[in-house]
């Protein structure tokens, strides 16, 4: 039987004013992310990558058209609302790994736990496993200056997935690492994905990368369409 959709765009308007002008950056976009995909959104700058992942975040309302996560709609919501759904739902990773630098790599997975409202013990369980899963337990107590690219990223993930959120959005995740070293982070977040059922969409250049997920979208005139 089929899985059901964690996420869902339904005929997504994206449009800005320049000037006297109306810029179209998404033209009735529509699309689906299962539980344990990995898609690959691939497509030149300019044309609506990172629109489409601020549409599937919440973090931009759409002028036109539905985002649902989880089976709920969410165009109606009040911003409290939508904030709550990014809060467990949706995980974040950027190109630039944003961890916080006066807090251990631990101390930055548990912080989005505790704001969560876990206990500190509960959270710091929670970090270990997840450092130990992503194979960079014995950096832990070590802050983000004295990690490498790899590891901080590889921090980033965790701390994006620690909440358990169904959807992980990540934006050239891998941008700023060397090909090893980003094969060998997409690898970590892969075996994320697949035991944890998350549903993860890519923002990428990396064609090579591009190339092990389960799909690979693009832009086109505003439409997603597969490649």
């Amino acid at each position: 039987m089929p899985r059901k959709p964690v996420l869902q765009l339904s005929a997504v308007e994206r449009h800005y004013g320049q000037g006297e002008m109306t810029l179209s950056i998404l033209n009735g976009a529509n699309f689906e992310l299962r539980s344990g995909e990995i898609v690959a959104l691939v497509a030149p700058s300019g044309t609506g990558k990172s629109t489409l992942l601020h549409m599937a975040g919440l973090l931009e309302h759409p002028d036109a058209g539905e985002v649902t996560i989880n089976g709920r709609a969410c165009n109606g919501l009040s911003d409290d609302e939508r904030t709550a759904i990014r809060r467990t739902d949706i995980g974040f990773v950027y190109q630039f790994h944003h961890l916080l630098p006066e807090f251990t790599a631990l101390e930055n997975i548990m912080m989005p736990q505790l704001i969560a409202g876990l206990s500190k013990a509960e959270a710091a369980e929670r970090a270990t496993q997840l450092l130990d899963y992503m194979r960079i337990g014995h950096r832990g107590e070590h802050r983000p200056a004295e990690l490498s690219g790899g590891e901080q990223q590889r921090v980033a993930i965790a701390r994006a997935v620690a909440n358990a959120p169904r959807v992980l959005l990540a934006d050239e995740p891998t941008g700023n690492l060397d090909p090893t070293t980003a094969s060998y982070v997409f690898d970590a977040l892969e075996a994320l994905v697949r035991q944890s059922g998350l549903a993860a969409l890519i923002a990428t250049h990396n064609h090579d990368l591009a190339q092990r997920m389960d799909r690979r979208i693009t832009l086109d005139a505003g439409k997603v369409v597969e490649m």
